[in-house]
C-alpha cells in the first residue's frame, strides 16, 4: 500500500470539470433565460447580471443568491409585500426544476477543444471526472446529449450526490473515490467561477481558471472569435485576476489549453510546489 507523502510529486491522476461553462454551453446560457422567466412568472424582472449572481452553485443556492441582492429583494418585497423567505425560495426552487431541465438539451454542445483535450489527456492516464450545480435529475438530460456530441467523463457527481455542493469539496471527493486517485495533489479542479476555485481548493487540489468561455465573461463564442486579438488579452487577464484572486493556481482561455496546463501543474510540482503551498 503506498504511504502518504508531505509532498506529492507523482504525475496527475485526475481532472475534474465544471459543466456549463467550461465543458459545454459555451458562455454559460443554460440558467438565464430560465431565471429571467422563473422570477417574471412572480411579477420580479431581473437583470442577466442579476442571473448570472451566484452561478456555478447548486441552484437553490445560487436562487439564494439572486434573491440577497438588494435591488431583487426589494423589488419582491414591493410586489409581494414582504422579504423573500425560505417558503418562497423552496417554491421558486419546485418551479425552477423542470424548467431548468426542459432546456438542458438545447446547451450541451461541447466547448470547442474540449473532446480533442479530453482525447490528450486520456492517452497521458489521466481520468476526467466532473462537478455541477445541477441537479441529478438534470444531468440525466444534459449528461446523455453532451455524450453524443463525444463528451462522456468517467464520472458525474451531482450536489444531490453528496451533503452539500459547492464550495463545499464533497463532490470532489466523491469523484476522487469513485475515480480511485488520491492524494487530493494528484487532481485539479477546472471551473470558469470563484466558487469553482473555491471547490477545488477547499479539497486540497489544484485549480485552474477559465477565463473566455465561462460565466464571468458570459459572451457566446462568436462574440469572443470576434475579438481583436489585443481585445481578447485584455479579457482574458481581467477575468484571470478574479480567478486568481479567488486562488486558482493558473488560469486559461479555454478547456483547450487543459493539456499544457497540466504540464505546468506537473512540472511546478516537480520544483517542491503542493496546491496549499
Amino acid at each position: 500500500m503506498p504511504t502518504i507523502a508531505r509532498r506529492y510529486r507523482g504525475a496527475i491522476g485526475a481532472i475534474i470539470l465544471d459543466w456549463a461553462g467550461t465543458a459545454v454551453d459555451y458562455g454559460s446560457f443554460a440558467p438565464i433565460a430560465v431565471f429571467l422567466r422563473l422570477f417574471a412568472g412572480h411579477g420580479v424582472v431581473i437583470t442577466p447580471e442579476d442571473a448570472r449572481a451566484g452561478m456555478g452553485l447548486m441552484k437553490k443556492d445560487h436562487l439564494r443568491t439572486i434573491l440577497a441582492r438588494p435591488t431583487v429583494r426589494s423589488a419582491w418585497q414591493s410586489v409581494h409585500g414582504a422579504p423573500p423567505s425560505e417558503p418562497d425560495i423552496d417554491g421558486l426552487f419546485e418551479q425552477f426544476i423542470p424548467l431548468q431541465t426542459s432546456v438542458l438539451k438545447e446547451y450541451a454542445e461541447p466547448i470547442p477543444g474540449m473532446i480533442e483535450a479530453t482525447v490528450e489527456l486520456r492517452k497521458r492516464g489521466i481520468k476526467i471526472g466532473s462537478t455541477t450545480g445541477y441537479l441529478r435529475v438534470m444531468m440525466a438530460t444534459l449528461a446523455p446529449i453532451a455524450a453524443a456530441h463525444g463528451y462522456h467523463p468517467d464520472c458525474i457527481v451531482c450536489p444531490d450526490d453528496v451533503p452539500a455542493g459547492r464550495p463545499a469539496p464533497w463532490m470532489c471527493f466523491m469523484n476522487a473515490m469513485r475515480l480511485g486517485v488520491y492524494p487530493m495533489a494528484a487532481l485539479i479542479k477546472v471551473g470558469d467561477t470563484p466558487v469553482d476555485i473555491e471547490e477545488g481548493l477547499n479539497a486540497g487540489m489544484w485549480t485552474v481558471g477559465v477565463t473566455l468561455t465561462g460565466s464571468l465573461l458570459g459572451k457566446t463564442r462568436s462574440d469572443v472569435e470576434a475579438l481583436s486579438p489585443q481585445q481578447r488579452a485584455s479579457i482574458h487577464a481581467q477575468i484571470g485576476e478574479q480567478l486568481l484572486a479567488a486562488g486558482a493556481h493558473l488560469v486559461i482561455e479555454g478547456v483547450w489549453d487543459l493539456p499544457c496546463a497540466v504540464q505546468q501543474i506537473e512540472e511546478r510540482m516537480l520544483h517542491g510546489e503542493t496546491p496549499l503551498a
